[in-house]
């Protein structure tokens, strides 16, 4: 009996200990933007379907809304407005927040005043990551 109780208080321990999974807060700057603090250093992030923006929402019925609450949240090269359009779905994408463990990411293209072409940013709305500016783009003020 000893033993047991042992055995199951070693059990409680070992669960009690386990380091929870980091979760991702999103900040708002108002309802319809996400705050971003910092631009990706990373040449690939967004601009790639390899490394999505990771927004989340999908299990909120916010999935969409995230999308453009990130986009919201970009500016050009030099503070220029930026608009954008959602081109599509493409890209299959493992995730466990997906359909049978699979997710496909939205591509939307950016522009902005004395831009030479439009960009594709890649977005993922059923995984939720630290938000950055991509390389290239500026934070909105």
């Amino acid at each position: 009996m000893i033993r047991k109780i042992a055995v199951a208080g070693l059990l409680v321990l070992v669960c009690a200990c386990k380091t929870p999974k980091k979760i991702t807060e999103h900040r708002l700057l108002n309802d319809q933007t996400f705050l971003l603090s910092e631009i990706s250093e990373d040449p690939d992030y967004g601009l790639t379907p390899e490394k999505p923006v990771e927004v989340g929402g999908v299990k909120e019925k916010e999935g969409p809304l995230n999308e453009r609450r990130f986009l919201n949240a970009l500016a050009g090269p030099e503070g220029q407005q930026i608009s954008y359009y959602r081109a599509g779905s493409c890209c299959a994408v493992k995730s466990k927040n997906g359909f049978m463990g699979m997710a496909m990411l939205d591509n939307y293209r950016v522009s902005w005043e004395g831009a030479s072409d439009t960009v594709s940013i890649y977005i993922n709305m059923y995984d939720r990551g630290v938000l950055k500016a991509p390389s290239g783009f500026t934070i909105k003020k």
